[in-house]
Formats: C-alpha cells, sequence, structure tokens
C-alpha cells in the first residue's frame, strides 16, 4: 500500500489538490494499492475557492514509497515562498533523504526550494512566479513554460490541470502505460500531455487524441507489448482493415502500431538497466529476440549502449528524466 500525504496550506487552490487525488484515488478503485492522506497544521484548512477542506493534523508513518505531495496556493496570500512551516520542511527533506518521492504543484515548488530540495535539480512552476523562483533559489535550474519535471525523486509541476498530468505519470511509472491510460480514460481526460522531454511515459506522449479504435489497439499493445503482435490481430480490435489501422494509428500517434510498441519496449528496458539489469537480458525481458535491436533503437533515440538512468516503476525510486524519441 502506497500512502499518498498531502500537505494543506491555507489558501491552496482546490484543483492543485483535488486532481492529484482524484488520479490515485481512482487508481485505488481500480485495484492498485494508495492510500490517501491529508495532513495540515490546522484542522480546518481555507482554499482561495472559498471551499474550506478538514485535515489532520497528525503524521502518519512514511515510508520509501509512499509520495509527499504539496499542492500549490495563492502567491498573493502568503506570499511566494508560502506558509509551510519549518517543521513541514524538515519532513520534506527527511522524506527524499529516506528515498522517498516529494512533489510540488504550481506554488508548491517553494515548499521543496525552502526545504533545499531544488539546488542542483530542474524543476518547473507556474508560469507567472518561474522567474521568482529562479531568483529566490538561483542553484535551480528552473525550466520555463513546461508542464512538470521529474528530477532524482523530486516532481514539480506547473499547477492547475497539471497536477493531473504528473500524477498520470507517477501511475504510470509505478504501474505501466496501460494502467495509467484506463485511470485517464475513467478520468476522461483524453488530452495525456507530457512534461518536459520525452522523458513521460509512451502513453502519455502518443493518447492526446479520440479516436476510439486507436485507444482500443493501444490497450492491447500496452498490456502485451513484450508479444509478438501481428497486425491482423490488432486490426480486429479496432474493427477495421489493416491498411485503415496503419493509417489511423499514424493519423492519431504519429507512429505505426509496431513503432508504438517499440518505444514501449525500450522505455520498459531502460527502467530495467537503470536498475542494474543488463541490456542482453532487458531486450529479452522486453521482447526482442536479442540485444541488438534494442541496442540500434538506444542509440537512435541518442542514448549510449550501455546502462542509463531511467525512471522507476515505483514513485520511491525515479531519477533523473531522459528522452526516448520514436524512430
Amino acid at each position: 500500500m502506497t500512502r499518498v500525504v498531502f500537505l494543506l496550506v491555507p489558501q491552496l487552490h482546490l484543483l492543485d489538490l483535488a486532481g492529484p487525488a482524484q488520479v490515485f484515488s481512482t487508481a485505488a478503485d481500480l485495484g492498485h494499492g494508495y492510500e490517501l492522506h491529508y495532513v495540515s497544521e490546522r484542522a480546518q484548512v481555507p482554499t482561495v475557492q472559498g471551499v474550506p477542506l478538514v485535515a489532520r493534523t497528525e503524521w502518519p508513518e512514511l515510508t520509501p514509497d509512499d509520495l509527499l505531495m504539496v499542492p500549490g496556493w495563492r502567491p498573493t496570500a502568503h506570499g511566494p515562498a508560502g506558509p509551510v512551516s519549518p517543521d513541514g520542511l524538515r519532513r520534506l527533506a527527511a522524506h527524499h533523504a529516506a528515498g522517498g518521492t516529494v512533489a510540488g504543484v504550481c506554488a508548491g515548488a517553494y515548499a521543496l526550494g525552502r526545504a533545499g530540495l531544488l539546488d542542483g535539480r530542474r524543476c518547473t512552476t507556474h508560469h507567472d512566479v518561474q522567474e521568482d523562483l529562479a531568483r529566490r533559489h538561483p542553484a535551480a535550474r528552473v525550466i520555463r513554460d513546461v508542464l512538470y519535471v521529474v528530477d532524482d525523486r523530486v516532481v514539480t509541476s506547473a499547477g492547475i490541470a497539471s497536477g493531473i498530468d504528473v500524477a498520470l505519470h507517477l501511475v504510470a511509472v509505478r504501474h505501466g502505460p496501460a494502467v495509467a491510460a484506463r485511470v485517464a480514460r475513467e478520468l476522461v481526460v483524453y488530452a495525456r500531455r507530457n512534461g518536459l522531454e520525452q522523458q513521460a511515459s509512451v502513453m502519455l506522449r502518443h493518447r492526446s487524441h479520440l479516436s476510439e479504435a486507436v485507444h482500443r489497439v493501444q490497450d492491447v499493445i500496452d498490456h502485451r507489448y513484450a508479444k509478438p503482435l501481428p497486425l491482423a490481430e490488432l486490426a480486429a480490435v479496432g474493427g477495421v482493415a489493416e491498411r485503415t489501422l496503419n493509417r489511423l494509428f499514424r493519423r492519431a500517434t504519429g507512429l505505426t502500431p509496431l513503432g508504438y510498441q517499440q518505444l514501449l519496449r525500450v522505455e520498459r528496458a531502460e527502467h530495467l538497466i537503470g536498475h542494474g539489469a543488463t541490456v542482453e537480458s532487458a531486450a529479452r525481458t522486453v521482447g526482442f529476440t536479442d540485444a541488438r535491436m534494442l541496442r540500434r533503437l538506444r542509440a537512435r533515440a541518442g542514448r549510449a549502449p550501455g546502462p542509463s538512468p531511467a525512471g522507476s516503476s515505483r514513485p520511491g525510486t525515479g531519477t533523473r528524466p531522459e528522452a526516448t524519441r520514436a524512430g
């Protein structure tokens, strides 16, 4: 069971909280182990939108598998540095030091900065306060005008709806793109946006379309990417002819079904290599007959043929973002 603990501050934005909470709550409803907690220094927390929230003042015990998340607030209510107390900052730093993941949505990035977690790392926040964040934390590398950044278990996002995007990314990293796609579809979120570069899951990069037939085919590929998938079988799933499927798939995603499957394989292989697997064993695990094709695809994506960092299968162990480009 993964705890997702939201640290609530006065005058937070509802959607900064509700978006990610809905993603993890829906994942829990679908049978995946998430337990949501809401903590604050006060039992009742006012929001910008006027709806008061009730929170616990006692913190649960956290493990490295857990996620600690700080929703953003209206900067003019407290100043951009925000109202997070020294105890809250200490808990953020301690959770990260213990191997956990911390995330700041919108102005929540300021809390991570005050906790010392942005120094030497890439990060982002809402475009209105990006320059101020960079000025206050000169050791951080603030990436302008992106939706979210994941760097060494420190997650920051632009805020508002981008909190949904980064939560979907974390679900995809932990459970795979098919689970994240199902959560997104339960939320009726079809614009599944990537964050900074192409470090986001293949699902997030190639599901931003409204073709139901292509979504059905992608669901099959997501679940069975390591297996041979004849085009005729996929076309039957989509209810179209093979040539029509290729045309629809390319129009919707910019890829052929085989190209999409290869991206999924490479993404999973990168995860395995980043956690100590050899290129050869990773290639076999994801469905390649040998490592040559994997090496070619990695080289085409601009990666060295040896091990490189990759995202983790659980939020507690993500690493620095990497780019994966379609061939």
